[in-house]
């Protein structure tokens, strides 16, 4: 392999750990972000580190404050809506695409991501905080599963990155409401196995609503 392709390589994974580390609140929202010992905790240079911390800032995961260097983005009650609204807006869009385009395979993916998320949603009921990381990847796989059939990567790649910083607030909030949230991703799956798209976007809207007011009700975010 050559030089270039081992430093894109090293460059690659460290994007994905620091972004990993802020979607899943090991980062703290507002932590300044030292360069020197990131690159020493990353396993990569300055320079590629400020690469990648441009990058993320183009994603609205980091904020660029000039010669003060990097911080990650705080959260906030309004961004919390904002985001809770694109994706909304996306995934009500891609509902429907998907759910006309999918074939079996589609189905087959979409009951095995509610499996695996069903499972870990039980963990939670019984008190168990242990996997809360988990239980959001599985979130986020079975959301992903439902629009997966909607004929646009470009969409889906849109879709994944406001998925991912609508998952940033739930984890820092710590969100989960329960058999609520449990009974709408079952709604969920009922509705993509009937094809039922106006029905699976009325659940949504109510899935997603809910969430928000109740993290705002909470106060996690002020």
């Amino acid at each position: 392999m050559s030089i270039e392709l081992v430093a894109a390589s090293i460059a690659d994974r460290a994007y994905d750990r620091i972004r990993a580390d802020i979607v899943f609140g090991r980062l703290n929202p507002g932590l300044r972000l030292r360069l020197d010992g990131m690159a020493t905790d990353y396993g990569t240079s300055v320079s590629t580190l400020r690469e990648i911390l441009s990058r993320l800032s183009s994603e609205g995961l980091v904020v660029a404050e000039g010669q003060r260097g990097f911080r990650v983005a705080p959260v906030s009650p309004a961004g919390f809506e904002d985001v809770a609204a694109m994706r909304l807006l996306l995934e009500t869009y891609a509902l429907p695409m998907s759910f006309a385009a999918g074939d079996l395979e589609w189905e087959s993916r979409v009951v095995a991501a509610h499996h695996k998320l069903a499972f870990m949603e039980r963990r939670m009921l019984t008190g168990d905080q242990t996997a809360t990381e988990l239980w959001k990847r599985y979130d986020r796989e079975f959301h992903q599963a439902l629009i997966e059939a909607c004929g646009s990567q470009t969409l889906l790649d849109l879709y994944g990155g406001v998925f991912d910083q609508y998952l940033r607030y739930q984890m820092v909030a710590v969100v989960f409401r329960g058999e609520i949230a449990a009974k709408e991703h079952r709604s969920l799956l009922d509705c993509a196995l009937a094809r039922d798209a106006d029905g699976a976007c009325a659940v949504l809207n109510q899935h997603v609503n809910g969430c928000v007011a109740y993290t705002l009700e909470s106060g996690a975010l002020a």
